[in-house]
């Protein structure tokens, strides 16, 4: 090995170490503290309750751990969105959990709350997978109720999904074991089957306080809307659980008798390894976002056996395309090139930049993958489409909005992983969040942004500096650095992979050795829902 890949490797591996540490930070929720109270309860954290419920030594993967990462620290922050939701195997069958972390804020519902059990339903929607509600929460963060509680996309959504899940036959089961108020009462009764846990759940429209300040009637929450009340008088809940784990008992017991599925039928055969050492990934990747290095070298550490067949090779280089298995599952793999190549003509290409025979390469295997139905994975390392009169005039608008309608109509599953730059034009159609891949994860060292920081920084230093000449002002070269240095670090900081975790523009920040597994997971669950659409690119200038 050289002293360059030592040095990535050294890098690479102290950004993943970095992650380590703030996952074990965010896994402890509302701090050693708030959990120790909570268990005096008597009751199990949602971690806990989730790996109860999972199989012993089976695979998950947990959906938006780092949502609401370093926001709302006014208020004292709101570690994974308050709310845990992971995608694992209940005796063998694939569910998705949605648990409430009532040691922060009691389980209170922040805006990215909402956002995250949005998300929840909607890849459970997707993959008609079955989900499972373990609700322990106070209900809407009053302090912020304004931007949780009115909008389309806000807490009601969730109750509109629960009646839409239930007209699809997707399985919905809710277990009360905590809290459960206010308007958040419909969730776990518009599921399909409800559990309640003796003397610690609840369920009502209202608490006693408000009841006595509504009604004047004194009546304790127990009695109001406890296990007995609701499984005895009221018939709201279905079964009544002595504890935690009869709870968690009974949610297993139900899913064990769900029937098999219809399947998509994507095709999979026995899984092999790369033949490659995944972990060269961390000396290959370089330490700058601008350096170049070989995709296919990356892509060799991701499939079995490390074999790719590339589709049109010699044409539209600074794209790969290319078909290969991943776990034993076909797939259509879409990547930026990230080294410079020469085109037919013998000119350069930019790594990481769409130009037009690459734009029109992959519209043609985005058509191929959907008629052969194998399923997509894009790998993004992409600075955005190429620029310049002669690209214009050659049509990059419409080449690159042909490979956009592609992707955008494609009907099999898509599967997103940022490794390096994600910029622009170039995220959209290399399948970014706003184009409905199944699942969208970063490695650390991702950037997403409109543009680069040095290029976007340049830009924004001109308009400030105008800003401030037509105000009168003198700027020195000290002052224009000073500007500018200003401007990187802010947008710096709004690039990094985390900063788009925490508002779940993406599903994860993973390690890169775990791509395999979440591509593997994202095509079993997918196989779970049979495509019923044609593939149909609508009108497109040729």
């Amino acid at each position: 090995m050289d002293l360059k890949f030592n040095k990535n490797e050294d890098f690479n591996k102290l950004e993943l170490s970095d992650l380590k540490t703030k996952l074990i930070k965010v896994y402890k929720g509302g701090g050693d503290k708030n959990n120790e109270k909570h268990k005096t309860k008597g009751k199990l954290t949602a971690r806990e309750r989730i790996s109860f419920l999972f199989d012993k030594n089976s695979n998950s993967i947990e959906i938006g751990a780092l949502a609401g990462d370093e926001m709302y620290v006014e208020h004292g922050g709101c570690p994974s969105g308050g709310v845990i939701v992971k995608i694992g195997y209940i005796h063998k069958k694939l569910c998705i959990i949605v648990a409430n972390d009532a040691t922060v804020k009691a389980g209170a519902w922040f805006p990215i709350t909402g956002k995250k059990n949005l998300r929840a339903q909607e890849i459970s929607i997707e993959n008609k997978l079955p989900i499972i509600y373990l609700v322990d929460s106070a209900g809407v963060y009053l302090p912020m109720q304004d931007e949780i509680f009115p909008d389309k996309e806000h807490f009601g959504r969730i109750f509109r999904n629960n009646a839409i899940m239930s007209s699809m036959g997707i399985t919905q089961i809710a277990a009360v074991m905590g809290s459960c108020v206010a308007g958040g009462a419909y969730l776990p009764i518009m599921s399909d089957e409800a559990i309640i846990v003796d003397q610690t759940g609840s369920i009502f429209l209202a608490g006693s306080y408000l009841v006595k300040a509504a009604i004047g009637e004194n009546v304790e929450n127990e009695t109001l809307g406890g296990a007995t009340t609701h499984c005895e008088i009221s018939g709201v809940t279905d079964y009544k659980a002595k504890d935690d784990y009869d709870a968690l008992n009974k949610i297993k017991n139900i899913i064990s008798k769900i029937g098999d599925f219809d399947k998509a039928g994507f095709n999979r055969i026995k899984a092999e390894k790369p033949i490659s050492n995944p972990e060269t990934i961390f000396g290959i990747l370089p330490t700058l976002r601008t350096e170049q290095y070989d995709m296919l070298d990356i892509i060799k550490n991701l499939v079995d056996n490390s074999e790719i067949e590339e589709y049109k090779q010699d044409y539209g280089k600074t794209l790969i395309c290319g078909y290969g298995r991943i776990d034993g599952w076909a797939v259509g793999i879409i990547a930026n090139q990230r080294k410079v190549v020469k085109n037919a003509k013998k000119e350069m290409q930019f790594g990481g930049v769409i130009y037009s025979d690459s734009a029109d390469k992959a519209t043609r295997f985005i058509a191929n993958c959907n008629q052969k139905k194998i399923p997509l994975v894009f790998l993004q390392d992409v600075t955005g489409f190429m620029v310049g009169s002669k690209s214009e005039h050659g049509g990059i608008i419409k080449d690159g909005a042909k490979m956009v309608n592609a992707v955008s109509n494609s009907v099999v599953p898509k599967f997103t992983v940022i490794i390096g730059n994600s910029y622009g034009a170039g995220n959209y159609a290399m399948c970014g969040k706003a184009y409905d891949p199944r699942l969208i994860v970063a490695w650390p060292s991702a950037q997403l942004a409109v543009m680069g920081g040095e290029q976007a920084a340049k830009v924004l230093l001109q308009i400030e500096t105008s800003s401030l000449l037509k105000r009168g002002e003198i700027i020195t070269e000290e002052k224009e650095q000073e500007i500018l240095q200003h401007i990187q670090q802010k947008y710096d900081k709004q690039t990094s992979p985390y900063y788009a975790a925490a508002r779940l523009w993406t599903d994860a920040i993973i390690n890169p050795l775990d791509t395999r597994k979440w591509i593997s997971m994202g095509i079993e669950a997918a196989n779970h829902a049979p495509i019923e659409k044609q593939f149909n690119l609508g009108i497109i200038q040729v």
